[in-house]
């Protein structure tokens, strides 16, 4: 059985999150979420969920191509997601955010690739 991609904890923070962007309020949340592939390079650092929808999540995306940039994912896209080797994507169990987004933003762009 394949791991959920959030817990309802992480869910919850997501939602709150992703309400306070749909109504403009700036915010520079910390990460909530990280996502892999374990047999590639793609990563997902998210911060929000659109509450409108409950799938379009909001993050920092790195596919592996030295060009990490903020953007929008669905969480069913995510779940259909095979990596070279079959694997699904998997949630980090042990991720545990240090600095806010924008600092991660920072340093992915600065270095190629979401520091872990």
């Amino acid at each position: 059985m394949t791991q959920p991609l959030t817990t309802p904890e992480e869910r919850a923070q997501l939602l709150a999150n992703g309400a306070a962007r749909a109504v403009g309020r700036s915010i520079d949340p910390m990460p909530v979420v990280r996502l892999f592939t374990p047999d590639a390079h793609a990563t997902w650092l998210l911060a929000a969920l659109d509450p409108t929808d409950g799938d379009t999540a909001w993050g920092l995306i790195d596919l592996g191509i030295g060009m990490p940039a903020l953007g929008t994912i669905k969480l069913s896209d995510l779940a259909s997601i095979l990596g070279p080797r079959r694997r699904p994507v998997l949630r980090d169990l042990h991720f545990r955010a240090s600095r806010p987004l924008s600092e991660y933003v920072q340093l992915a762009q600065r270095d190629g690739s979401i520091p872990d």
